[in-house]
């Protein structure tokens, strides 16, 4: 689809990379309206999601509520896989109620990419702490997809995680995929993939998602089927 989309981006305030990544890999001449959530400086966790998500409803319908936009992109991997499922369906559906228009989760977007490719077993990078690792490897068990190789930068807070450099994220994949996964997946939308996924899916020969290309990806999709 080459048609252009002017598109309502909302990410954790800290986010400096989803933005210029996410246009381009939409169409050439789409628009990216970017609005900063407001957050700590330390991760997302279970504990600090609902204020989290109140915020973020409330600044898509102060913005995004006016028309001229073909899509929102919620673009916290961290926020949709920790909400789990239902969770982040059910952020996705407020966020329709207060804008009227279709909304692309970067979570969900995972998923669908990865089902789309038809991988069951994928290794994962992240740059999640722990506990949140356990969260979205839950949230992809829960669509049917295993993890079956994990490496994280396991940032300790948004400065850190926002010094990850590309080829640092390069490295680590490379460190992480074998023989036994189906695809690589890059979780986060601040981490740079648009400059290294290409090369390492013809390096592996096989699928590279980050969570920044199944977004645009999804949002390309819902513009087909709509």
């Amino acid at each position: 689809m080459t048609t252009p989309l002017k598109i309502g981006m909302m990410v954790p305030a800290n986010n400096t990379t989803m933005e210029g990544e996410l246009t381009a890999w939409l169409p050439p001449g789409s628009v990216v309206r970017r609005v900063g959530i407001p957050r700590g400086p330390g991760l997302l966790t279970a504990e600090t999601m609902p204020a989290y998500r109140d915020s973020a409803i409330a600044l898509a319908r102060q913005e995004f509520a006016g028309g001229g936009l073909d899509a929102i992109a919620y673009g916290c991997t961290a926020a949709g896989f920790i909400a789990g499922p239902r969770g982040d369906a059910e952020l996705a559906a407020m966020l329709t109620e207060a804008t009227g228009l279709p909304v692309v989760t970067t979570a969900r977007a995972m998923v669908n990419a990865l089902r789309h490719d038809k991988a069951r077993h994928i290794a994962l990078v992240t740059p999640y702490e722990d506990r949140v690792n356990t969260q979205l490897a839950a949230f992809l068990d829960d669509s049917g997809i295993a993890v079956a190789r994990m490496a994280s930068f396991r940032a300790p807070d948004v400065t850190a995680l926002g010094r990850i450099t590309a080829e640092e994220v390069r490295e680590l994949a490379r460190a992480t995929m074998g023989a036994d996964c189906d695809a690589l997946f890059i979780g986060c939308s601040q981490l740079p993939t648009h400059a290294i996924l290409d090369g390492l899916a013809a390096e592996f020969g096989r699928p590279a998602w980050s969570s920044i290309k199944a977004t645009a990806w999804d949002l390309m999709r819902l513009r087909v089927a709509a």
